[in-house]
């Protein structure tokens, strides 16, 4: 009799523990979490900004807070921009050239420093903080595969940055917003 329910069990049990494997593999059970809020701010009347934030490691390790954005003007212009922000100290980043975008098929994109825009005094840069003008080259990005984003810096080397697929369709979503 023992032997009968031990049969019973390991035919009921195998099957259970398979579907439950196939469920936790697929996330089905425990889904992944949302990557990140995107964020409405009026910044005067008449003026919105939408972003979305996420923190990026370079080739070294380092932390970078990478910063999307629309803003739309009172006069309903808009624009598009990627802030990209390191530690101070740590990397100085080249205002001179434009950031560029590769995706995993070797298209590369490039886009125009934007920085000035973002300091009071134009020609004194923070070193460590750099804006990109996103909007030209926005509709060429994939949002199925991922892209490496490198930053040029003033000792000629370059920081590279991955960015995932879900980051590059939060992106378009918060280009999206009117």
């Amino acid at each position: 009799m023992a032997s009968l329910s031990r049969k019973f069990f390991s035919w009921v049990l195998l099957p259970g523990a398979l579907i439950l494997g196939i469920l936790l593999g697929f996330g089905l059970l425990n889904p992944p979490s949302a990557v990140a809020a995107i964020r409405q701010l009026e910044e005067t009347p008449g003026q919105m900004v939408y972003q979305s934030r996420q923190t990026l490691d370079d080739q070294q390790g380092n932390r970078w807070q990478a910063i999307a954005f629309k803003r739309i003007r009172s006069d309903g212009q808009t624009s598009f921009a990627l802030r990209l922000v390191g530690f101070p100290g740590v990397t100085a980043i080249d205002h001179s050239q434009p950031l560029v975008l590769t995706d995993s098929l070797g298209n590369t994109l490039t886009a125009a420093d934007d920085s000035g825009e973002m300091f009071t005094d134009e020609a004194a840069p923070k070193p460590n903080i750099g804006q990109y003008n996103l909007q030209p080259v926005l509709s060429q990005l994939e949002s199925a595969i991922p892209l490496q984003v490198t930053l040029p810096t003033l000792d000629g080397n370059s920081v590279s940055l991955t960015v995932s697929p879900t980051l590059i369709a939060e992106w378009k979503t918060v280009a999206g917003y009117e």
